[in-house]
C-alpha cells in the first residue's frame, strides 16, 4: 500500500489540508488518486476546475459547494457529486468550512462503477445519490464515520474493488483506444486507432458515447490540454515547449485550445496557478 502524502497551505487565500494516496494497484487503470481535503477560511477560494481526462467524485462531509459555468456568473450547490468529462470549465467554492473525499476515476472505471451510460454524465455536474447504484448509497456515511484518512482509504479500496469485480468490463476496442489516447496524451490519430482496431470511425464513437462520454476526437483534444496544463504548471516552461511538447501544430493551435477549455491565453492561465492550491481566481 502506498503512503500517505500531507500537504498543508496557510495563507491570505486561506487555510486547507490536501492528503493524498494512490489507491489499490488492482485499479490501476480505472482510479486515479484519492484526496483527503479540509479547507478553512472566509470567504472560500474560488477554483477553476478545467477539462481533464479524470472524473471528480466528491463524497462530502462539510458545508455544501457551489458550482458555476463561469466565475461570475449563478451557482448551484452540491453535497457530494460526480462530474463527467466535460469540454468546458466549471467554478468551484465552498459555502463554508469544506471537508470531503475526491476520488478521480476514469470513464471506463465510472462506467462500470455507476452502470450508467457514460453520455449522460458528459458536460454535466449531478449529485453523486443520483448516479450510484443502489448497492453504493452509503457510502458517505461510511466515510464519515471512519477515524481517519488511512481508514478513508482503505475503505474506498474495498468498496471499489468489490463493485468493479461484479461489474460489466468495458470493450476491449473502446479500453484499448483510450489507453493509447492515454499513454500519448492525445496525440495518436484517431484514423491510425481505427485502422489498427479495423472498426470504422463511426464505430469507434458509438462505443466511446457509451462508454466514455464524448467522441474520441474530443477525448484527444482534452488529454492534450490536461497534458499541457500539467506543463504549465512547471517552473520557467516555455509555451513553445508546451506547444511541441503536447502536439499541437503551433502555439496558436494552443491558445485556441486555452480559449476554449479554460476561457483565457496560456499565459494567463499559468499566472493562476498555485502549486498547493490548484488554479485560484
Amino acid at each position: 500500500m502506498s503512503a500517505l502524502r500531507v500537504l498543508e497551505h496557510e495563507s491570505e487565500l486561506g487555510h486547507w489540508e490536501l492528503v493524498t494516496r494512490e489507491p489499490d494497484a488492482r485499479l490501476r487503470g480505472y482510479v486515479g488518486e484519492y484526496q483527503g481535503y479540509v479547507e478553512s477560511g472566509s470567504p472560500a477560494p474560488l477554483r477553476q476546475q478545467v477539462p481533464t481526462r479524470w472524473l471528480p467524485l466528491i463524497v462530502n462531509f462539510g458545508s455544501r459547494w457551489n458550482v458555476a459555468s463561469s466565475a461570475a456568473g449563478p451557482s448551484v450547490p452540491f453535497d457530494s457529486f460526480v462530474a463527467g468529462l466535460g469540454e468546458r470549465s466549471s467554478y468551484v467554492a465552498a459555502a463554508g468550512a469544506a471537508s470531503c473525499v475526491q476520488v478521480n476515476v476514469t470513464p471506463l472505471g465510472a462506467h462500470m462503477l455507476f452502470g450508467l451510460s457514460m453520455h449522460e454524465l458528459a458536460n454535466e455536474v449531478v449529485p453523486l445519490e443520483a448516479a450510484l447504484p443502489r448497492s453504493l448509497t452509503r457510502i458517505t456515511d461510511q466515510l464519515e464515520d471512519a477515524a481517519s484518512w488511512e481508514e478513508r482509504f482503505a475503505l474506498l479500496d474495498a468498496i471499489l474493488l468489490s463493485r468493479l469485480a461484479d461489474a460489466r468490463e468495458p470493450s476491449r476496442e473502446v479500453a484499448w483506444a483510450w489507453r493509447i489516447l492515454e499513454e500519448t496524451h492525445g496525440k495518436a490519430p484517431i484514423g491510425w486507432i481505427c485502422d489498427r482496431l479495423g472498426r470504422s470511425r463511426r464505430h469507434l464513437a458509438a462505443g466511446f458515447r457509451e462508454q466514455v462520454g464524448l467522441p474520441p476526437k474530443t477525448v484527444a483534444r482534452i488529454m492534450r490540454f490536461d497534458r499541457a496544463v500539467a506543463l504549465l504548471g512547471r517552473p520557467d516552461v516555455q509555451l513553445a515547449d508546451v506547444a511541441f511538447e503536447c502536439g499541437y501544430y503551433d502555439q496558436a493551435h494552443l491558445n485556441r485550445d486555452f480559449g476554449e477549455f479554460a476561457g483565457t491565453s496560456p499565459a494567463a492561465f499559468a499566472r493562476q496557478i498555485h502549486l498547493d492550491g490548484g488554479v485560484i481566481l
